[in-house]
C-alpha cells in the first residue's frame, strides 16, 4: 500500500522539509506513604523499581519525560510540585504505587496548572494470597488511595482522570497512550501558531471564526497573513528550486495527462514559497482563501496553492482552503492522533449503496490515500477563480472518523465526530479527495443528524475509529464532544 514519506530530508532548496514537532512533555511523580518504609524494609525498593518501569514505558511512547522522582510525604510532594510547575508540562502523571495521602499530590495538581492523570498499576495481575504478608500486599495497594485522590481533587476543583491495571497490562497502557496523544493535541494548541491568509470566502457565514476565541479557548496564536506575504516569496523562488520541487512532486504523485506543464511549474513554485511562509512565521496550521480577478498575480498565487498545501499537510502542517480556520484546527487534531485528516465536505448521497459521498478539492492528507495520489489539471476550480493542478485520490478502505470543530451561539467551541467505514465503489474523477462512507444507517438520516450537530460544512476526515481518542482530547481541552452515530 502506498504511503507518503514525510521523513525525507532536504537541503533547503525546494525539497520537502520536515519540521521536527515538539515532543509531548510528561511530568512524572511516583509516591507512597513514608510511614511504611521502616516497617517493611523491602517495600520501598520494590515500589521504586515499579516507578522506574513506568518511566521506561513513558519514554518508549516518544515523550519528553520530566521525572521528579519518588515522594514519601507532603513536604516532598510540595517540592515535586514546584519542579513540575517550572517544567511547564503538558500532562502530569501521578503514579500511586501504594497508599499515599491526598496532601502529597494535591499541591502537584494545583501548582502545575496542567491536566492530571493518576495511575494505579499494581505489579502483576493478582496477589499470591497464600504467600503474601502485609508488606507484599502494600505493593498492590495503589487502588486504595485512588478514591481519596478523586474526592480531594473534586473538592479542590482540580479535574483528573485515572487508569487502573497492572504494570505490563497492555489494555491499561493503550488507555494511557490515549491520554498521552490527547496531551499532544493540547500541547499543539497551546504552542500553536495558526496562519489565516487572505480573506473569507464571500457568504460562508458558517466558517467565520473569531481568532481571539481560538487563543482564549484553545491557546496559541492566530497569525493574520496577507496574500502579499505569499506573493513576495513566490517572486523570490529560483528556477532551480522550482525544478527540484517538480521532481519531488513526480516522485510523490502520478501526473495525469490533463496536467499542463506551465500550471505544474507554477504550482511547484508556489509550493516552495509556501514552505518559506510556514518557516518564516513558524506556522503550525494554515487556512487560506483569496479571490483575485482576471488572472492577475494574486489570483494566480491563490490558485496555485493546492500542490504545496497538500505537501504541507502531509508533513504535519495542516492546510485548509476557503479560509476554514476551525477545519485546519480539526485537521491538526486528527494529524496529532495519527489519523491523517483531510479537508472534507459532503458531495452527494448514494441511497442505492447506502453510502455518503464526501471529499473536497484542495489540500489533502497524502498519508490516507489508498494508492499513489494523482495530480490532475483543471481548467476551472468550481466556485473559485483560477485554474491549475489539483490533488486527487481515494481514501483507504476501512474505518474512518470525521472530526469537526463547531462553534455555538455563545461562541464556545465543541468537537463533533462520527465513525464510519470507507467502502470501495465508483467515485468522481474531478481533482478531489473523495470517499464513500458507510455509517451503518440510512444516508439521509445520518446527513440530517450530522448537519444538526452544529458542524460547519467542512471537517477533517481521518483513518481509524477515533471517538475514544477524541473523548480524551475533549476532556483535556475542556470541550464538549458531540458524537453522531446510528
Amino acid at each position: 500500500m502506498w504511503s507518503a514519506d514525510p521523513s525525507r530530508s532536504v537541503d533547503g532548496r525546494g525539497g520537502l522539509p520536515w519540521v521536527e514537532p515538539r515532543k509531548t512533555r510528561i511530568g512524572l511523580v511516583a509516591g507512597g506513604l513514608g510511614a511504611y518504609w521502616p516497617q517493611f524494609p523491602e517495600l520501598l525498593p520494590q515500589l521504586q523499581a515499579s516507578a522506574r518501569r513506568v518511566a521506561e514505558r513513558f519514554a518508549a511512547l516518544d515523550c519528553e519525560v520530566v521525572d521528579v522522582g519518588f515522594i514519601s510525604d507532603a513536604q516532598e510532594g510540595a517540592a515535586a510540585a514546584e519542579k513540575l510547575r517550572l517544567a511547564d508540562c503538558d500532562l502530569i502523571v501521578g503514579f500511586l504505587t501504594t497508599y499515599m495521602t491526598a496532601s502529597m499530590l494535591v499541591p502537584v495538581a494545583q501548582r502545575s496548572g496542567s491536566p492530571v492523570l493518576l495511575l494505579n498499576l499494581q505489579p502483576t495481575e493478582s496477589m499470591d494470597h497464600a504467600s503474601f504478608d502485609t508488606g507484599a500486599w502494600l505493593a498492590y495497594c495503589g487502588a486504595c488511595p485512588l478514591p481519596e485522590m478523586a474526592n480531594a481533587f473534586e473538592r479542590c476543583g482540580v479535574p483528573f482522570r485515572s487508569v487502573s491495571g497492572y504494570l505490563e497490562d497492555e489494555r491499561a497502557w493503550a488507555r494511557i497512550d490515549r491520554w498521552i496523544r490527547a496531551a499532544g493535541v493540547r500541547a499543539a494548541f497551546r504552542h500553536g501558531r495558526h496562519g489565516l491568509l487572505g480573506h473569507l470566502y464571500p457568504g460562508m457565514m458558517d466558517v467565520v471564526t473569531d481568532p481571539t476565541l481560538v487563543s482564549a479557548q484553545l491557546g496559541g496564536h492566530v497569525e493574520i497573513l496577507e496574500i502579499d506575504d505569499l506573493r513576495v516569496r513566490v517572486e523570490k523562488v529560483t528556477p532551480a528550486e522550482t525544478l527540484e520541487r517538480m521532481e519531488l512532486a513526480r516522485e510523490i504523485f502520478t501526473l495525469d495527462d490533463s496536467v499542463v506543464e506551465d500550471d505544474f511549474r507554477w504550482g511547484a513554485t508556489v509550493s516552495v514559497a509556501l514552505d518559506r511562509l510556514v518557516e518564516d512565521f513558524d506556522l503550525t496550521t494554515l487556512a487560506y482563501y483569496h479571490r483575485g480577478l482576471d488572472g492577475e498575480t494574486h489570483e494566480r498565487v491563490a490558485a496555485g496553492m493546492i500542490l504545496g498545501a497538500s505537501l504541507l499537510t502531509a508533513r504535519g502542517v495542516p492546510a485548509a482552503g476557503e479560509y476554514e480556520l476551525r477545519t485546519s484546527l480539526a485537521m491538526l487534531v486528527m494529524d496529532k492522533l495519527g489519523a491523517g485528516g483531510s479537508f472534507t465536505e459532503l458531495q452527494a448521497l448514494n441511497f442505492h449503496d447506502h453510502v455518503v459521498e464526501m471529499g473536497h478539492d484542495g489540500p489533502a492528507h497524502l498519508a490516507i490515500s489508498a494508492a499513489k495520489p494523482l495530480l490532475r489539471g483543471l481548467g476551472v476550480y468550481h466556485g473559485k477563480r483560477g485554474w491549475g493542478v489539483s490533488v486527487e485520490f481515494d481514501v483507504k478502505a476501512g474505518p474512518v472518523t470525521l472530526c469537526g470543530l463547531g462553534q455555538r451561539r455563545d461562541g464556545t467551541f465543541h468537537l463533533i465526530a462520527s465513525e464510519g467505514r470507507v467502502v470501495p465503489g465508483p467515485l468522481l474523477q474531478i481533482g478531489n479527495t473523495t470517499s464513500r462512507v458507510d455509517f451503518g444507517c440510512d444516508p439521509g438520516e445520518w446527513t440530517d443528524a450530522w448537519s444538526a450537530s452544529g458542524v460547519a460544512h467542512h471537517w477533517a476526515l481521518g483513518t481509524g475509529h477515533r471517538v475514544k481518542d477524541l473523548e480524551a482530547v475533549a476532556g483535556l481541552l475542556q470541550l464538549d464532544l458531540t458524537v453522531v452515530s446510528p
